[in-house]
Formats: C-alpha cells, sequence, structure tokens
C-alpha cells in the first residue's frame, strides 16, 4: 500500500462572522425583524462548519435589532428522540447558551399544521410554533439517499428538522421515492403558516470548509436553494477511481455523515433513488467514531466489519435511525470477523478477481477525509497518470497489532 494525495479546490470564507454580518444587514433581511418579537432559531446538523460561529452571530445581530432570540434542536429524531438527547447533541456540536447568547429550548412536542395532498401530516416543534418568527440554520449539500433539485439544506432542515421525530417519520413514510416532493412540500407549508423570517445557508468546499454563505428569504429558498444545491455537488469531494474491489474504512458515525459514511463518497447508497460515486466491490467497515455514541448506522452499508465495533455498538441508538427514515438495510450488522486483518482478508477473499495479488484496493479514515488516502500497487499506474492524484510514499506493507488491528 501506499500513501496519495488527493487534490481538490480549497477555496474558502476566512472570515465568515464579516461575511454573514454582511448578508444579514440587507434591508430585505433586517427589515423582517422587530423588536421585541420572540425568534426561534433552528440548530442541529452535525458537521456544519463553524456552526457555532454561524450561530453565535445570528443571535447577536437578531438581539441587535431588538429581537428575544433561542435556540430549538432541529434534528428529526436524533439524540435519541429526546428532549435530553437533542440538547446534548447540540452540546457535543458546542452549541450551549453560553456560546451563542442565547437559551436553549427543547422539546420533541409538535403541532400539527396541515397535510399534503397526499395526506402525509406536517408538523412543527411546538416552541417554534409559538415563536413571533423562525430562522433556520444549515448547510446545503447533496443528500444520500435520493436526489431532485433540492435535496439537503433548508427546506430539509424546515420539514424534518423542525418536524421533530413525528415530522421526519412523516415525511420518511412514503419512502425515499417520493422524498424529492414531499420535503419542499412540507417546508413550504410551514413557511406559509408560521412567521418564517429567513435561513442562513452555507455550502462547503471538498473539506468541509464554508466557502459560500447566504442568508435567505422564504422567496429565496423557493427560487435560489436549487442553484446553492447544484453548486454543493460541483464541490462534492470523491475518490477519483471508477472501480474499486476492496474498499476499506477505518471509521463511521454519525458525526461523520446522517449514514455513518457518506454514499457519495463510497457509492453504496441505502436506497435506489440516489446514485453516483465509484464502483464498489467489497467494503470493509474497522471502527465507530467516539462522538456517535454507539450508534452504528451504516454499518449494514458495508459488506464485513469488525468484532470491535459491533461490542461497540447501541442498538437501541442504531435501530431508532431506520425506524424512523424506515430504510433499515444500513442498521443491519455486517459480516463480522474478529479483528481488522480478518475483515479485509475476507472482503479480498470474496471480491471476485481471478489474482488476489492485484486487488485494486483503497483505504480512508472515513469519508470526511479523504485528501490523503492508501491504495494498493495495482492502483499505481493509474495514479501516476491522474492529475489529481499524487504519490506521497513508496509502498509498504500494513503492520498489524497482536490482536489483529491495524497499528
Amino acid at each position: 500500500m501506499l500513501k496519495v494525495k488527493q487534490q481538490f479546490d480549497t477555496k474558502q470564507i476566512d472570515n465568515l462572522k464579516e461575511a454573514l454580518n454582511e448578508k444579514l444587514q440587507e434591508e430585505k433581511i433586517a427589515s423582517l425583524v422587530k423588536p421585541g418579537m420572540s425568534v426561534a432559531v433552528a440548530v442541529g446538523s452535525r458537521g456544519v462548519d463553524r456552526i457555532v460561529e454561524i450561530t453565535a452571530t445570528t443571535i447577536a445581530f437578531l438581539k441587535e435589532l431588538g429581537a428575544e432570540p433561542f435556540i430549538v434542536p432541529s434534528m428529526g429524531s436524533h439524540g435519541g428522540a429526546t428532549a435530553e438527547g437533542q440538547t446534548e447533541v447540540l452540546k457535543h456540536l458546542g452549541i450551549t447558551e453560553e456560546s451563542t447568547g442565547a437559551p436553549i429550548r427543547s422539546t420533541m412536542d409538535v403541532v400539527k399544521l396541515g397535510e399534503l395532498e397526499n395526506g402525509l401530516p406536517v408538523y412543527v416543534d411546538k416552541y417554534a410554533s409559538e415563536a413571533d418568527g423562525i430562522v433556520v440554520i444549515n448547510r446545503i449539500k447533496p443528500h444520500t439517499a435520493f436526489r431532485g433539485p433540492v435535496e439537503s439544506g433548508m427546506m430539509k432542515m424546515i420539514s424534518i428538522g423542525l418536524g421533530k421525530q413525528k415530522g421526519a417519520e412523516a415525511c420518511h413514510q412514503m419512502g425515499f421515492k417520493y422524498m424529492a416532493e414531499n420535503v419542499p412540500a412540507m417546508a413550504k407549508i410551514i413557511m406559509d403558516v408560521r412567521p418564517f423570517l429567513f435561513g442562513v445557508a452555507t455550502v462547503e468546499n471538498a473539506f468541509d470548509k464554508a466557502m459560500i454563505v447566504d442568508v435567505l428569504t422564504k422567496q429565496d429558498i423557493l427560487k435560489n436553494e436549487k442553484d446553492l444545491q447544484a453548486k454543493a455537488k460541483d464541490m462534492l469531494p470523491k475518490l477519483f477511481f471508477d472501480q474499486i474491489d476492496v474498499l476499506v474504512i477505518d471509521e463511521i458515525g454519525k458525526n461523520i455523515s446522517g449514514d455513518g459514511m457518506d454514499p457519495n463518497i463510497t457509492g453504496r447508497f441505502p436506497t435506489p433513488y440516489a446514485t453516483g460515486g465509484p464502483d464498489v466491490s467489497k467494503m470493509v467497515v474497522l471502527d465507530l467514531t467516539h462522538e456517535t455514541e454507539g450508534n452504528a448506522n451504516g454499518v449494514g452499508t458495508a459488506d464485513f466489519t469488525t468484532q470491535r465495533l459491533v461490542d461497540k455498538m447501541d442498538h437501541e441508538v442504531t435501530y431508532a435511525n431506520g425506524l424512523t427514515s424506515t430504510v433499515c438495510a444500513p442498521t443491519k450488522i455486517a459480516t463480522t470477523l474478529s479483528n481488522d486483518r480478518e475483515a479485509i482478508k475476507a472482503a479480498i477473499k470474496t471480491c471476485n478477481i481471478l489474482d488476489f495479488t492485484t486487488v485494486k484496493m483503497v483505504r480512508i479514515k472515513n469519508t470526511l477525509e479523504i485528501s490523503e488516502i492508501e491504495v494498493s500497487e495495482a492502483l499505481l499506474p493509474y495514479v501516476q497518470n491522474h492529475p489529481q492524484l499524487e504519490i506521497v510514499t513508496e509502498p509498504a506493507n500494513w503492520d498489524f497489532n497482536e490482536e489483529g488491528n491495524l497499528a
């Protein structure tokens, strides 16, 4: 195996606070905020670059105009689908009253606002429903289970995030086949029925650093979110290989991706309604991140895993993902081997090639960190001729410890 560097566009916003404040101060935004109004600020997506800074800057702006902002955890069923659990998720993100300047009001209670034409109910967080205004904060990015003009971003935060568990279940009930229709339809009802003020949206580069920040009114979201979605797809990181015999992933977790590992990177999607990425014959996941707290959602997307990952798995928390999304394949347990060496050997043995010494194998730490990867010698000629791949080290054998795990 040899280390290889992948080259991506590194453009990012240096002074995010200044860039965000410039957008917030625009007349069309500032005129929406009135003195004395209570404003629910929806926060909750994991992995958003500088989320604390973005939230604190937005809170400060609202306070300057005399509003009384408070934070509402907006993450569907995450956090074990409990009010306390969702507050803890925010704490893990660094979102506290001390760090942002606003109190957190967490509840799983929701208010039903109406129904879609297909009969699906539309819910919104009780505290947000009672506020004089609603603001949402989220990044815009491709979804991992469906394709459409609008995927993950403002409308998903409004419909699923603010909908809490009941809203998330309602949006997922008809399956991902109809998600591209139901997400914007639900979001539009919420924005129509409740006093939606604006959304703070970011688009991140391949290294998950904010490169675009914008503040969108309801009209902007309906008109422009699809354009930001297209830009996010252009910036999506990738593995520059069309076909991989074995993909080894050191760790998965909810702090890495809602799916544990981003299917846009691995090419392994939990539903048939999304496509992209490399053709991977066999995939191995070795461990869970500490931050995921036992949530092993995504392990079922792999072919092989290790006993140490399974030992860390919190079944109840993991299964809550499948029960809410109705997609249960990712919460199954992949074929489990005793250690890293055995799991990787099993993947090579079953990847359907004639000569195992020519296996095209790629190893990544996780799907957030793919600027430096490892590849097998069989991929060396391909790497040497690819303009965005650079060889970092000479080939060397992997070292395994006494337990059979990668050192």
